[in-house]
């Protein structure tokens, strides 16, 4: 495997207490990164920060709630200053989901989703770009899904805000090439996480049938394909969509 170093580079992950945005946050660090760690439930921001710590690394907790905007360029900018005016890799990964069928579907179920996952990635790369394009460098990192790309019953509002996702992300690698911003997504395919972990043994079994590759993801899989955007290997590729998922989106 070909070593990757990020020493000297800072990263902001948004939803980085659970699941991939953890194992993201903990790969990045493990490469050398400085964190800013993002969500809503500070508490569980500190234990992710504190396994930072203890392998040398150094990590910083921001309580963030996505659907506040005005929060959200508050904490953006305390990010950038508390990494002297400088910010290197952009995850947006923080996500919700509200399952229904489209009849049964409130108003609610389907803002609410929208509001976090596409709205909430709009504000903090609002946020972020200036700075980037500043720096005439700096990598973003979308968390799309492969629902996004095939959709899924019962999920019309996360599949739309997915599918977004990846529309604003190939527009906004053009807007910041020139610049050499890069941006580019992850689109998971069904993954072990907490948001999954809701799912009967059944439901399981049925998923993993679907997948070419016969097993479900780890968070690991998904945090392997960020970290290669982030680092130099990934110099010459933006506005792309590199699907983690077994060969489902196939």
């Amino acid at each position: 495997m070909i070593p990757i170093d990020l020493a000297g580079k800072t990263a902001l992950v948004t939803g980085a207490s659970r699941g991939i945005g953890r194992e993201v946050a903990l790969r990045l660090a493990s490469a050398g990164a400085k964190l800013a760690l993002a969500a809503r439930n500070a508490a569980a921001l500190e234990e992710v920060a504190a396994a930072i710590r203890e392998k040398g690394g150094e990590a910083h907790v921001f309580a963030l709630d996505l659907a506040d905007a005005a929060a959200v360029k508050t904490v953006v900018e305390e990010v950038i200053a508390r990494f002297d005016r400088r910010l290197d890799i952009l995850v947006n990964n923080a996500g919700v989901t509200a399952d229904r069928l489209l009849i049964q579907m409130s108003d609610e179920d389907w803002d609410r989703v929208i509001q976090t996952n596409l709205k909430g990635t709009f504000l903090v790369t609002r946020a972020v770009a200036r700075t980037m394009m500043k720096q005439r460098a700096g990598r973003i990192v979308n968390i799309t899904s492969v629902i996004g790309l095939r959709g899924n019953a019962g999920q019309a509002n996360y599949a739309a805000s997915k599918a977004g996702i990846i529309g604003f992300t190939k527009s906004l690698a053009r807007e910041l090439a020139s610049r050499n911003v890069l941006a580019n997504c992850v689109a998971p395919g069904f993954i072990a996480t907490d948001m999954t972990a809701k799912l009967t043994d059944e439901q399981r079994t049925r998923i993993a049938a679907e997948v070419p590759l016969g097993a479900v993801g780890e968070a690991r899989h998904v945090a392997d394909a960020v970290l290669y955007l982030a680092s130099p290997l990934a110099d010459y590729v933006t506005g792309t969509v590199i699907a983690v998922d077994g060969g489902l989106s196939m």
